[in-house]
């Protein structure tokens, strides 16, 4: 899943980014509406996490023209103004949750992953494939009822090949799910997670390398 979160309070972003990417997302920080809509009209994220009350441009300005133009980001409000009116408010201007400040952050987490089920294909939390159960709510994996442990980049790109299906996943596709926006499109980061993957994944191999498409599970 790929996260912006867009937020002034620039202590706030960061804890909330950090909190984010311990659940394996992606996650991007901006601190200002002006930056949030430059990221928005180049990258595809999951999930927008929204300040209301940003500088430059005004997270209200950003809701309603992402609800406007069909946008399949999800939106989460957060505001320090939390009266019934308020989040009648924001969810009136286009927001999916409106979650008051100040905010808990295993419920913060919780609504992002409900929003980020909502922007893609309906798949259940659980995927099985090859001997492989994952579970996306825990941040869990078994191979033949072996415990896998995986780094959050491991899990996410190995979610991210079981929600394919056995369709080939370029390595693109894979940087743009489980990287944020300062990875180099031309490292060899990919190629090193898919490594360790196979080798956490053990025999038989269930990783194939499709030459010059990507990888397929």
């Amino acid at each position: 899943m790929r996260v912006l979160v867009a937020e002034d309070e620039q202590m706030l972003a960061k804890l909330v980014a950090e909190g984010l990417r311990k659940h394996a997302m992606a996650v991007d920080v901006v601190y200002d509406g002006a930056a949030a809509s430059e990221r928005l009209a180049v990258n595809d994220y999951d999930v927008l996490v929204l300040d209301r009350d940003l500088p430059e441009v005004h997270g209200d300005v950003l809701c309603r023209e992402l609800a406007e133009a069909g946008a399949r980001t999800r939106i989460l409000m957060l505001t320090a103004a939390a009266s019934v009116q308020d989040r009648v408010a924001g969810l009136t201007l286009g927001a999916d949750d409106y979650l008051p400040k100040p905010f808990d952050y295993s419920e913060l987490v919780a609504r992002v992953q409900a929003l980020g089920r909502r922007s893609q294909a309906p798949l259940p939390p659980v995927l099985q494939r090859k001997g492989i159960v994952l579970n996306s709510h825990r941040v869990q994996a078994f191979r033949d009822g072996r415990y896998l442990p995986l780094s959050m980049k491991e899990f996410a790109v190995l979610e991210t090949l079981m929600r394919a299906e056995g369709r080939v996943v370029s390595a693109e596709e894979l940087l743009e799910s489980a990287w944020d926006e300062h990875v180099d499109p031309f490292s060899s980061v990919v190629r090193v997670i898919i490594s360790r993957l196979r080798s956490k994944l053990g025999d038989p191999p269930c990783i194939e390398t499709v030459p010059g498409a990507g990888y397929r599970l």
